[in-house]
């Protein structure tokens, strides 16, 4: 099974047409038809169910999308690795990132990386923990950002200088938006929305035996469009502070939880990780840039 085989697969994967897909890859429809059908025969599986006027994957076809998009990925990030050697002042380096006002830190340090290397080129994925460290682990990215202790036997890592704040967004006319700091007594029944991996992880430890009368309206991986629920009156969002805009213009406001409740935030790399020449100074650069302790970075 060749790379170029699995970016043909996906190319009409996406595209659902072999004749579209044909043009975006600059071969002859035969061409692809027959690396399809050769692809079919070696897993021994139909990977795509012919329509009239499209295609779709069938159930193995999906499966071999996932794992093709992680292949194909890892594929370009070695041949990009191996150009980048002989280059310390440029090249790709990729993160996974999850939602924190705090990122601006890792943004600032990347302007001014920038000044010293302008070939740096940065690819940014966003996501939760589960994500995120599925491709650290492959290694389809250099550095991830969890919002999570993170586990000490598998990563090094280095701690942002601040917490980030637990709390709720709710509208302005909200009887809760005339409340200093929010309780679990005041969420109970409300319509909630949160992401999955909070629900599950954050919320039980602050609410306690009061978890249960929580209702999860729905999950959200990005605040942002959680937001637009809420502005909506769909209903309200469990969150981090700074996250969403709530200017007075904006119609919504946010009420921090009480007790209160924090989460620190951690960039992490895989432990014996081998980086590129323009990672490496990027990392020796982020150490400087997030002044962790040396009781907050463990090498």
């Amino acid at each position: 099974m060749e790379i170029r085989t699995l970016r043909y697969f996906l190319a009409v994967a996406r595209e659902e047409n072999m004749t579209r897909a044909a043009e975006t890859l600059h071969v002859s429809q035969p061409t692809l038809s027959k690396q399809i059908q050769s692809l079919e025969e070696e897993l021994g599986k139909r990977l795509f169910i012919r329509h009239s006027f499209r295609i779709e994957l069938t159930e193995e076809g999906r499966l071999l999308r996932e794992r093709a998009e992680d292949l194909v990925s890892m594929a370009d990030k070695i041949a990009g690795e191996f150009t980048a050697l002989d280059d310390v002042t440029g090249g790709d380096v990729y993160l996974g990132l999850a939602e924190s006002y705090q990122i601006r830190y890792l943004a600032r340090v990347i302007k001014e990386f920038k000044e010293i290397c302008p070939g740096l080129r940065c690819h940014v994925t966003s996501g939760d923990t589960e994500q995120v460290t599925e491709k650290l682990d492959k290694g389809i990215l250099d550095f991830a950002v969890l919002a999570e202790t993170p586990d000490t036997g598998k990563y090094n890592f280095l701690r942002f200088p601040e917490a980030d704040v637990w709390g709720l967004v709710v509208p302005q006319d909200s009887p809760l938006a005339a409340k200093e700091a929010v309780s679990a007594e005041d969420l109970a029944g409300l319509p909630l929305f949160c992401s999955e991996q909070s629900w599950r992880r954050d919320l039980p430890g602050w609410c306690g035996e009061k978890m249960d009368a929580l209702r999860l309206e729905g999950s959200f991986r990005l605040s942002y469009n959680a937001s637009l629920f809420v502005r909506e009156g769909l209903g309200v969002l469990l969150t981090l502070d700074r996250l969403i805009d709530t200017s007075p213009e904006n119609g919504l406001v946010f009420r921090p939880l009480t007790p209160r409740l924090e989460e620190r935030l951690y960039l992490i790399w895989r432990k014996r990780q081998v980086f590129t020449p323009i990672a490496e100074r990027l990392l020796a650069a982020l150490r400087e840039g997030l002044k962790p302790s040396s009781e907050e970075e463990q090498a």
